[in-house]
C-alpha cells in the first residue's frame, strides 16, 4: 500500500478492468433522466463521486463497482438484483444489498427505516462499510455546499428536516468508526458534520 496524492492508502497493483466500464455503462442507464432533489444535475455525477471516494479510500473493483450501483436496487427497482449479480458478481451484489435500506413499496417511515439501517451497520463487513461512508460522505459535502447557495430553503428538497438529518448522519458516522470503517472517510465526515453544525446547516 502507498499514499496517494490525496494522503491516502491504495493499492498500486490494482488496476480497473472492463468490468468497470461495463458497470458505468449499466449505471447510466438504469438512472436514465435521474437527477440529484431540487436541481438539474444528473443523478450519475453523484454515483461517480462515490465510487472515487472509494477508491481513493483502498477499495477494489468490486467496491468501486458497487459504488456506482449502489442505489439500483433502492432508487429502481429489486428487479436489478439479478443483472447485477450474473453481469458484476455475487460479491457487488452483497455489497449492493448491504447499502440498500429498502426494497418495499411504500417505504417505510424514514426514522424506522434509518434506525433499521444504523443497527445493519453495526455488524456490516468492510466493503459495506466502506461504500456507506463514501455515500454519506459526498451526500453531506452537497448539503453543505447547497446550504451556501440556498440557506434553509434547501430542506424543502428533502423528506427529513434539519435536526432529523443532523442526528442520522451523526449517527451514522459513530455507527461506522464503530464498526471499523476506513478512518480517513470517518475523520472527513466526522470534519464535514463540524462545519455544517458551525455554519448553522441543521438549525430549524
Amino acid at each position: 500500500m502507498i499514499a496517494n496524492s490525496a494522503g491516502f492508502e491504495s493499492d498500486p497493483t490494482m488496476t480497473l478492468t472492463d468490468r468497470y466500464a461495463e458497470a458505468l455503462a449499466f449505471t447510466c442507464e438504469a438512472h436514465r433522466g435521474h437527477v440529484r432533489k431540487g436541481t438539474a444535475i444528473p443523478y450519475v455525477s453523484h454515483l461517480l463521486a462515490v465510487s472515487g471516494l472509494v477508491l481513493e479510500h483502498g477499495g477494489d473493483e468490486d467496491q468501486a463497482i458497487a459504488g456506482l450501483l449502489h442505489d439500483c436496487v433502492e432508487d429502481v427497482g429489486v428487479h436489478l438484483r439479478e443483472p447485477i449479480r450474473e453481469r458484476f458478481g455475487a460479491g457487488v451484489l452483497a455489497i449492493v444489498d448491504g447499502l440498500t435500506d429498502a426494497v418495499t413499496q411504500p417505504k417505510p417511515p424514514w426514522r424506522e427505516r434509518k434506525e433499521t439501517y444504523i443497527e445493519h451497520l453495526r455488524t456490516a463487513p468492510l466493503p459495506v462499510l466502506r461504500v456507506c461512508a463514501a455515500d454519506k460522505l459526498h451526500n453531506l459535502r452537497c448539503i453543505r455546499a447547497d446550504y451556501r447557495v440556498h440557506g434553509p430553503a434547501l430542506w424543502q428538497r428533502f423528506n427529513a428536516g434539519p435536526a432529523d438529518t443532523c442526528w442520522y448522519y451523526s449517527a451514522v458516522t459513530d455507527t461506522l468508526a464503530a464498526a471499523g470503517a476506513p478512518d480517513g472517510l470517518v475523520n472527513e465526515l466526522r470534519d464535514v458534520l463540524a462545519a455544517c453544525a458551525a455554519a448553522g446547516v441543521f438549525e430549524d
